[in-house]
């Protein structure tokens, strides 16, 4: 088998898994959810924002320069962004593109 087969291979088995993991639960609980899958559905979203936003600011420099301010301006643009759109990509993406932009042409 060639290296792009075995990696064409590799995809479309890595993609059928995600496709039936993701279907699963609607297959399980089609009639009626439990309680708890309910509390889950509420709580972990928030849970798991708060984590990505310790995790995206643990590395941050604080105390040399340029002090945190481009972690600071790029997570404002996020809230900012996702208060105005309501759209998560749009305000995952436009945080990435401004903090991009201020480390490699403002803070370098």
């Amino acid at each position: 088998m060639s290296a792009d087969t075995h990696a064409a291979v590799l995809v479309g088995v890595m993609s059928l898994v995600t496709v039936l993991l993701r279907a699963l639960p609607f297959v399980v609980f089609r009639k009626n959810v439990p309680a708890y899958i309910t509390y889950l559905g509420q709580v972990l979203p928030p849970a798991i924002i708060g984590m990505l936003v310790i995790y995206c600011l643990k590395d941050a420099a604080v105390a040399t320069a340029p002090f945190g301010i481009p972690e600071l301006i790029a997570g404002a643009s996020v809230v900012l962004l996702q208060g105005w759109k309501r759209n998560a990509l749009l305000s995952i993406l436009g945080g990435t593109v401004v903090y991009m932009l201020l480390v490699q042409l403002v803070f370098r």
